[in-house]
């Protein structure tokens, strides 16, 4: 019996590659809380959410509208749902209290508006700054976001 054979290594390629970031984990106390939050809040996709082994595992993929019908390359979130005494002493705080995500927008004041009214809690008000408009709210867990309307010339 002949052993498998690696595959010849490819040629390099000339082309640059193609990479994308597919998700990021974002740690969470509960996952049915944050996907409530993430679609009915902020108006997210719910792209996936699959029970897991063991069975209190779940794949939970959640993403900003899009413009671009099934935008594969856009960027999911992955709710995970903390375990142990160090995810849970993340939750809320994954970056060190500087913002964690940037929620770009091509309408500030429209999505301003509307989080404002479903209770979202913004901690700094808009600003207009050389780059665009943008304001600071906290998800469901404390982590802190930029809502941000960049300029047309960026």
């Amino acid at each position: 019996m002949e052993s498998a054979q690696p595959p010849p290594p490819s040629k390099p390629s000339t082309n640059k590659p193609h990479q994308f970031i597919g998700s990021m984990a974002l740690v969470v106390k509960d996952y049915d809380e944050a996907i409530a939050f993430f679609t009915q809040k902020l108006d997210f996709e719910l792209i996936c959410d699959e029970v897991q082994t063991p069975p209190t595992k779940r794949w939970v993929l959640v993403r900003p509208p899009s413009n671009i019908p099934n935008n594969i390359e856009s960027c999911c979130l992955l709710l995970a749902r903390a375990v142990g005494e160090v995810q849970e002493a993340s939750i809320g705080n994954q970056t060190g209290g500087r913002v964690f995500m940037f929620l770009h927008t091509d309408d500030f004041w429209r999505d301003y508006e509307k989080y404002t009214e479903r209770g979202i809690k913004f901690v700094r008000p808009p600003t207009v700054e050389p780059y665009g408009t943008v304001a600071v709210f906290q998800d469901i867990s404390g982590n802190l976001w930029d809502l941000v309307q960049m300029n047309e010339k960026r």
